[in-house]
C-alpha cells in the first residue's frame, strides 16, 4: 500500500473512531432526533447541488435513506443519549457484519461460510456477556438493544445497496437521504413540539454546531469518500479488516476524554466480540492455508 493510501486509511479509522465522542457531545445539547436533522441537513447542503442524482429508482433511494440512515442513527443517537458508553456502542454496532450475512443468506440466497457461522455464535456469546454486564451497570438494557437496532438497520441498508448494484457512492448517500432530515425533524416535533425544537436550535452552543458538522462533513462525506477510494483501489480483504481498529480508537478516546469505564462483564464481552469479528474477517483465509498447503513432492529415500 502506498504511503498516501496508508495515511488515508489512518484518517478514516481516526475519524470513525472519534465519531462517537462527537455524538456524545451533541446529544448533551439536543435531542437525538434533532441531532439527526442537523447532521443530514448538513450532509445534503451544499453538496447536493454539485453531485448528480444517480440512475436509481426513487423507491430504492428513499428506502435506503429511511432504513440505512434514518433508522440506523435514530437508534444510535438515542442509545448514546441514554448514556450508553460510546466504547460499547462503537463495538456492538459492528455486529452489522453478522446481521448482513444472515439477511443475505435468507433474502438473497447467499451461502454463509463456516467461519462466518462460528463468528456469529461467538459474537452472540459476547453480546450475552455484555447484556449481563448491563445488569450491574447504571445504563438501562434498552440502550444496548437500541445499538443492536442500529446495527440491524445498517445491515438492511447494506442489502438494499446490494440490490441497487454498482452506483456512485456519494450520489447514493446524498440523494438517498433527501428526505432523511424531514423524518428526523418530524419525530422531534412529535416528541417535543415546535417551541422546544426552535429553542434548542437557538441555544445550541458552538460545541453542538461543531459536533453536528463533524458528523456530517467528516464522518459521512470525508470518511465514506476515502473508504470508497480505498476499496476501489485495493481488494476488500485488504481494506475491510481495518474497521476492526475503529472500536479500539473509540475506546481509547472514551477513556481519555469521557472517562468511561467498563465492568469486567462488559470487558469480557467486548473481547469475545472482537474475537468473533477477527474470525469473521480472517477465518476463511486461515482455513485456506491450513487445508490447501502445497504437496511435498520431495520424497525421502
Amino acid at each position: 500500500m502506498l504511503i498516501q493510501d496508508k495515511i488515508a486509511a489512518f484518517i478514516v479509522i481516526f475519524i470513525w473512531g472519534i465519531n462517537f465522542y462527537f455524538m456524545k457531545l451533541a446529544v448533551a445539547e439536543v435531542d437525538p432526533m434533532l441531532l439527526g436533522f442537523l447532521r443530514f441537513s448538513m450532509v445534503l447542503l451544499p453538496a447536493i447541488f454539485f453531485i448528480k442524482k444517480p440512475n436509481i429508482k426513487w423507491k430504492w433511494l428513499l428506502l435506503y435513506g429511511f432504513i440505512g440512515n434514518f433508522a440506523q442513527f435514530a437508534f444510535m443517537f438515542s442509545a448514546i443519549a441514554l448514556d450508553l458508553p460510546t466504547s460499547l456502542a462503537s463495538l456492538v454496532v459492528q455486529s452489522q457484519a453478522f446481521f448482513s450475512v444472515l439477511i443475505a443468506a435468507f433474502v438473497l440466497g447467499e451461502r454463509a461460510r463456516k467461519n462466518e457461522w462460528i463468528a456469529m455464535i461467538i459474537a452472540a456469546v459476547g453480546l450475552l456477556l455484555i447484556a449481563l454486564g448491563q445488569t450491574y451497570s447504571h445504563v438501562p438494557l434498552i440502550g444496548l438493544l437500541m445499538v443492536l437496532g442500529s446495527a440491524l438497520s445498517w445491515a438492511i441498508g447494506n442489502i438494499i445497496v446490494k440490490k441497487i448494484g454498482k452506483t456512485h457512492p456519494l450520489g447514493l448517500v446524498l440523494w438517498g437521504n433527501l428526505l432523511t432530515p424531514f423524518w428526523f425533524l418530524l419525530f422531534s416535533l412529535y416528541q417535543h413540539g415546535a417551541p422546544h425544537v426552535a429553542s434548542s436550535l437557538q441555544l445550541l452552543s458552538w460545541k453542538g454546531w461543531l459536533s453536528s458538522a463533524f458528523l456530517a462533513y467528516f464522518a459521512t462525506l470525508i470518511g465514506y469518500g476515502l473508504w470508497v477510494y480505498l476499496l476501489a483501489k485495493y481488494s476488500a480483504g485488504k481494506i475491510t479488516p481495518l474497521s476492526l481498529w475503529v472500536p479500539v480508537v473509540s475506546m481509547i478516546f472514551a477513556f481519555l476524554l469521557l472517562h468511561e469505564t467498563l465492568n469486567s462483564w462488559q470487558l469480557s464481552g467486548s473481547a469475545v466480540i472482537m474475537l468473533g469479528l477477527f474470525i469473521h474477517l480472517f477465518g476463511q483465509k486461515i482455513a485456506f492455508f491450513k487445508t490447501n498447503r502445497p504437496l511435498d513432492t520431495h520424497k525421502k529415500g
